[in-house]
């Protein structure tokens, strides 16, 4: 076979719809890319507790899983997972800022043990484990992530907020659904899968990675500096298909497996619908 690529898969939004059923074609079109003799992992927005199951779903057994928009990155370690490379920051300017804005939030953090601490419950978000507390706790030690949920607020309010906040000390990200999700400065699931592409010694242009939303943008940038392939999938923003080098379908058309099966024909070149 060729060279093997390594391809890094965002989850929601790519692999899986919004009611959390795989996109059509997807689980057989990984297949064949695994067996293809390629890498296949994920790089996603979620925790490795909300991300696991999708490892074992897709039935893939990559050395190394991105999650937490790059802050945490898991390592396989025969049968078990350890967090093989964790960034964490001071979260307490954010915080100050944001409660000065959005006081009626519920707040989470993620210290780097991969414990929740949250001041209200926070749909969609695995708090299993986790412990709520006051909002003064949340930042007494360093974390990997700040969530930010305020019910009533959507996607242009937290754009705004970002903007009149400042928040040029950290990275973030805004969610398929309204929430913000801040991590360390300079970091994302492209700064994350660099490393994991240096641990595993593949060559520079053999990369491949697909995602829908604006915290896929640092890893599209990251693949095609190298010379690699960035494929936005049809429902994502302008701004996102803009940062690729490719579109695909829609994920509710099976997107991510008609982008996934070119690997198969010419990897190196764009099979999909290459944006306007």
């Amino acid at each position: 076979m060729s060279a093997p690529w390594l391809v890094g898969l965002d989850v929601d939004g790519t692999i899986i719809l919004q009611d959390e059923t795989m996109s059509p074609g997807v689980p057989e079109a990984v297949a064949r890319v695994r067996d293809a003799g390629h890498v296949v992992t994920i790089a996603t927005g979620r925790s490795w507790m909300a991300t696991e199951r999708w490892v074992d779903e897709l039935e893939i057994t990559p050395e190394f899983v991105v999650c937490s928009n790059g802050a945490v990155t898991m390592r396989r370690v025969d049968d078990s997972w350890e967090r093989w490379w964790v960034e964490t920051f001071d979260p307490r300017a954010v915080l100050a800022l944001l409660t000065e804005r959005l006081p009626e939030a519920h707040y989470m953090v993620e210290l780097d043990s991969g414990m929740r601490l949250f001041t209200d419950v926070v749909d969609d978000w695995t708090l299993e484990g986790g412990r709520r507390v006051d909002f003064d706790e949340l930042g007494a030690q360093p974390v990997s992530r700040v969530v930010v949920v305020s019910p009533g607020h959507n996607e242009e309010d937290f754009q705004r907020l970002v903007a009149e906040a400042g928040l040029n000390e950290v990275s973030y990200a805004i969610g398929w659904t309204a929430w913000l999700d801040i991590a360390p400065q300079g970091v994302d699931k492209g700064t994350a899968l660099a490393r994991v592409h240096a641990e595993l010694g593949i060559a520079e242009g053999q990369v491949f990675v697909a995602g829908d939303g604006r915290n896929d943008v640092g890893m599209f940038g990251w693949a095609l500096g190298l010379g690699g392939r960035a494929v936005a999938m049809g429902q994502a923003p302008d701004d996102v298909k803009d940062a690729a080098g490719e579109v695909t379908a829609d994920v509710a058309d099976g997107g991510l497996a008609l982008a996934l099966d070119t690997l198969l024909v010419h990897p190196g070149v764009a099979q999909v619908r290459t944006r306007e």
